[in-house]
């Protein structure tokens, strides 16, 4: 489809630099009728969104909002200002992240540690929490959250990220058992290492704070260039079209999944695959552990 998106309206957060700007770019390159951006930097905002206006067809509309997801009242405006400007929400792309303190849990700021987890997790489910009854009422929608490493493996050093960011795995995949029956679709992406303001957070901190190892294969991936944003994207689009309707509950990588091909797939994705879930003694060729 060459418009996979048309007729469709996002609100996306995070969205004034990095991969959240470069998925309201996908969007309007993919036909969607109108885009909201919004994350907390007002200047960065007006750049990105005099930026994507320069993108857009005279038909979409694009604008933005100045709002903090983490805190309620900004989300309750947020909303209110995205529903009347766009008339209807069918996307909702949940971008805003942070990675938070760096180094060990005792020496972590507290205030620091906790607010990267109101970030990550509380401005994932505060924009959802306050759509699900607008996606209830008209039988459909999408909420794509995104996810990534911290969400599948040990950080140390990024405690606070790898925890909040496997909550919102959890979250999407509770979330899309809640809303399967109204047609709502719910699913967490791992867009890959990519080269943005995050990696280098990483760099800075020095290996010191996030570990040789994660400090080393940091370098490289600076050296190597990294995931291109545009696949985490294009993931995005595919999870916000009608090609990707019952595809639900599942966090997907945008590097290693064969996602496109998943539609043709829907009866082997009623299960647990591209699941969160624990690892039992039988599954590394183990016959210790078993009742």
């Amino acid at each position: 489809m060459s418009a996979p998106l048309a007729g469709r309206t996002a609100l996306i957060t995070g969205s004034s630099q990095g991969l959240g700007l470069e998925i309201a770019k996908a969007y309007l390159a993919s036909g969607a009728a109108g885009v909201c951006i919004c994350a907390r930097n007002a200047a960065m905002l007006e750049t990105a969104l005099a930026e994507l206006r320069e993108l857009a067809a005279r038909d979409q509309k694009v604008f933005a909002c100045v709002a903090d997801v983490s805190r309620p009242d900004d989300v309750d405006k947020l909303m209110e200002q995205a529903l009347a400007e766009l008339g209807d929400i069918t996307i909702l792309v949940s971008n805003a992240g942070v990675y938070g303190p760096k180094g060990g849990l005792d020496q972590a700021d507290w205030s620091a540690w906790r607010r990267a987890v109101e970030i990550n997790l509380f401005g994932s489910v505060l924009p959802a929490r306050k759509l699900v009854g607008h996606f209830i009422r008209r039988g459909y929608g999408k909420i794509v959250q995104l996810s990534g490493g911290g969400a599948t493996s040990p950080l140390p050093g990024l405690s606070a990220y790898a925890a909040s960011k496997a909550a919102v795995v959890r979250f999407a995949e509770t979330l899309a058992e809640e809303l399967r029956e109204h047609r709502v679709d719910v699913n967490a992406i791992a867009p890959g290492a990519l080269n943005t303001r995050m990696l280098d957070e990483v760099l800075s901190a020095g290996p010191g704070l996030v570990g040789e190892g994660f400090h080393k294969q940091a370098l490289e991936q600076q050296r190597s260039g990294g995931i291109p944003l545009q696949q985490g994207a294009k993931l995005a689009v595919f999870l916000g079209s009608p090609a990707s309707d019952g595809i639900t509950g599942k966090l997907l990588s945008a590097v290693w999944d064969p996602w496109l091909e998943l539609p043709q797939r829907l009866a082997d994705l009623d299960s647990d695959v591209y699941t969160l879930r624990r690892i039992v003694p039988r599954d590394r060729g183990l016959t210790w552990g078993e009742a």
